[in-house]
């Protein structure tokens, strides 16, 4: 499958920035705007390949519309970074690079056929255009393409990690299928979903990145560290701006995440706290995901978020894991990817999308 795609996508590291929205953090800004000039021609080539995906059949234009979208690129800047810490971005770290993005937005695809999702990116999702099983099928080609990927870039050993990441990634989706609309799921359960499904991915990235580039075996164990602990705290935003955040911002609707019947971590921490938020949890869930959600009910939850400080603690937590990835690093040579690394980390505790 390889053609042009339908749109566009949007400037390449224009998403770092964008992810601060109107937050005044002028020496991170700063930081980020280095980190874009440095690092801009590594993922335009990366981006250059992403575009080259799909056809114009039906399982072709559905993956087409996600990764046309664009998305923060996050995952392949990551491993960008990592190789910049031994031997540079070689066409074996590119390779890996559009794997992991690959992998990424393969699950987002199956996520919206999954939890029923009608808008991801900012657009309608590609199954309400193309189809669930249009959808489904354009997943499939895109963890495909990604183990192509993966055995052009023939690093040992590679291909095996890669197969276990994505074991380990549908695992943690069975458990949260497991556990969903379950008042009762405690948080060490939630944890494990975070780490299977998110972390994972990251640790995967970062290493793989390093593996390129023949990093030793103490640089790949930071990087491990630093990669598991920035999936954490990215998953933990992306619960507390389901809450937070708004549908113009994000791109999607908020409050998706519990229409979905996901127990996140700042409703784990509230229930303990509140007795009428469980009620508020199981009407929202009640309510057909054809219909919006009442306003004094999505009021309800919220004002009971930011009362008993479950949205603040549980940015504090994704700081803290933030801290800890940043003090990962320091088992790595002082040098530009190591102080990128600290910035992308630092922006992710600080983002608004």
């Amino acid at each position: 499958m390889s053609v042009a795609t339908d749109h566009a996508p949007e400037p390449v590291m224009s998403h770092l920035d964008a992810l601060l929205a109107d937050r005044t953090l002028p020496d991170l800004r700063a930081r980020l705007s280095e980190l874009d000039g440095w690092a801009r021609q590594d993922l335009a080539s990366i981006e250059a390949e992403l575009t080259r995906l799909g056809d114009s059949s039906l399982v072709g234009k559905s993956a087409r519309h996600l990764l046309a979208r664009g998305g923060k690129r996050l995952r392949p800047l990551c491993v960008t970074l990592a190789a910049r810490l031994g031997d540079g971005v070689t066409d074996a770290a590119r390779e890996v690079a559009v794997a992991v993005e690959l992998v990424h937005n393969a699950t987002l695809l199956h996520d919206d056929v999954i939890d029923l999702g009608e808008v991801r990116r900012g657009a309608p999702a590609a199954r309400l255009l193309y189809g669930n099983a249009a959808s489904i099928f354009a997943g499939d080609f895109l963890l495909v393409e990604a183990i192509r990927r993966v055995q052009r870039a023939a690093v040992p050993g590679e291909l095996e990690r890669m197969l276990a990441v994505i074991d380990t990634m549908i695992e943690a989706e069975a458990l949260q299928l497991l556990h969903k609309g379950d008042l009762a799921t405690d948080v060490a359960t939630y944890l494990h979903v975070v780490e299977g499904k998110t972390a994972a991915l990251f640790r995967w990235a970062l290493g793989a990145g390093a593996r390129t580039a023949g990093l030793g075996e103490r640089a790949q164990a930071a990087i491990d560290r630093y990669g598991r602990h920035l999936g954490v705290a990215f998953q933990l935003i992306d619960d507390v701006l389901d809450f937070a955040g708004d549908a113009a911002t994000l791109g999607k609707e908020p409050l998706a995440d519990l229409r979905e019947g996901k127990l996140t971590y700042p409703l784990l921490l509230g229930l303990p706290r509140d007795p009428d938020l469980g009620p508020a949890i199981r009407a929202a869930l009640e309510t057909p995901v054809d219909q919006p959600l009442p306003r004094e009910l999505s009021r309800t939850v919220l004002g009971s978020l930011d009362r008993t400080g479950a949205l603040a603690e549980a940015r504090a937590a994704a700081a803290a894991h933030v801290a800890s990835a940043i003090d990962a690093l320091a088992a790595l040579p002082q040098m530009a990817a190591r102080a990128a690394l600290g910035t992308i980390a630092e922006a992710t505790v600080a983002r608004e999308r």
